[in-house]
């Protein structure tokens, strides 16, 4: 199994992305290199916002494998995130 990637769709505009960027900063000090974190501004990136059906920034979706395994809109704290990629992870 692959590593999960977590991309972040934000704006630049958006007051709660801003709030996002240190917790996934955060995260990925604490999970290193068993994560790949990934950000797209969504106005630069309107193909790829298209295609995962973005509607509301901020909004992860993590993956594994080519396959969306979560997706979770709105400010989402570090401990969530870790608990939802842990598992995920292969040791």
């Amino acid at each position: 199994m692959g590593k999960p990637v977590l991309i972040d769709f934000y704006a630049e505009w958006c007051g709660p992305c801003k709030m996002q960027t240190p917790i996934i900063e955060k995260l990925k000090e604490r999970m290193g290199d068993k994560i790949e974190v990934r950000k797209l501004d969504v106005d630069q990136h309107m193909k790829e916002a298209t295609d995962y059906r973005i509607s509301v920034v901020p909004t992860l979706v993590i993956e594994q494998d080519g396959k969306v395994v979560r997706r979770l809109e709105g400010v989402t704290g570090a401990a969530e995130l870790e608990q939802i990629l842990a598992p995920l992870v292969a040791e």
